[in-house]
């Protein structure tokens, strides 16, 4: 796939996974907006400038995988494959629709471009290392990208995963957390604060990098230096703003899961 090197052409990408954020939910009248829109501008780079992937070869063996831990976040991730070449972007329309592949959560077997059915959180790392294991013991090249939410991280198995990955070494595995500092009850400083979590990382023998996680440039120098690491997994820490791009949903935690209204709709869609 040609890679998208201009940091223009990747911010006007990350606008399009974000429209069909809002589409998909709004015809779905369900479905989780605010995470999605945070993390778009770090999909926009994986897919269109970072990851080997063929939309023509879903299942090609040398490509890169990616897993969205966060999997309620899947509008975001159906965008992405649309706007990529995966799916058709009707389908968004179709989101949460009982007849549709395109379900809350990614469904690996019904959707081609999906490397790993998701939904339950504090899963996506541990299955991330047994992909970038495999790539080891089978010496390929690929690398393997696992993209939590800094709520997600509440969760002990994603701790116990850490200590995996760092076990064996796994340099070829890069944790992205989405840290938009609100989950579905409130901030994630109130409910159960990780923090510091680069310093919790680290002590988990990873290399730690702390971005703006919707700046295109940032994005792109975070993938870069990843790839140099040896020995060792690389987590990146993407401060992000939940509801990125549409004004009124920007860091407002009732935007976690609720759909917008036919007005709330236009205007989104305009500011994008």
């Amino acid at each position: 796939m040609n890679r998208i090197t201009d940091i223009t052409k990747l911010e006007e990408k990350a606008k399009e996974i974000r429209k069909g954020v809002i589409e998909a939910v709004y015809h779905a009248k369900s479905g989780h907006p605010g995470g999605s829109l945070s993390v778009a501008d770090i999909l926009a780079v994986l897919y269109f400038n970072e990851m080997n992937i063929n939309p023509e070869n879903a299942k090609w063996e040398d490509r890169d995988r990616l897993i969205l831990s966060k999997g309620h976040c899947s509008p975001a991730l159906y965008s992405s494959l649309a706007e990529v070449g995966f799916l058709k972007k009707e389908e968004l329309k179709t989101f949460r629709n009982i007849n549709s592949n395109l379900q809350g959560h990614p469904d690996m077997n019904k959707i081609p471009g999906v490397d790993m059915t998701t939904g339950s959180l504090g899963q996506g790392l541990s299955v991330a290392n047994g992909m970038a294991i495999a790539g080891k013991l089978d010496q390929k090249n690929y690398r393997v990208y696992v993209i939590l939410g800094d709520g997600e991280i509440e969760e002990g198995q994603v701790w116990e995963a850490a200590m995996a990955s760092n076990k064996f070494k796994l340099d070829n595995l890069c944790v992205i957390i989405d840290k938009n500092n609100l989950q579905i009850d409130g901030s994630t400083k109130e409910v159960m604060d990780t923090s510091p979590i680069d310093e919790k990382f680290k002590s988990f023998g990873f290399e730690t990098i702390t971005i703006n996680g919707n700046s295109i440039l940032e994005i792109m120098k975070a993938f870069a230096k990843a790839k140099t690491i040896k020995a060792k997994p690389t987590c990146i820490i993407a401060e992000t703003k939940k509801g990125k791009g549409v004004s009124f949903m920007e860091n407002r935690v009732e935007w976690h899961g609720k759909a917008p209204n036919e007005e709330q709709y236009i205007r989104a869609i305009k500011e994008l």
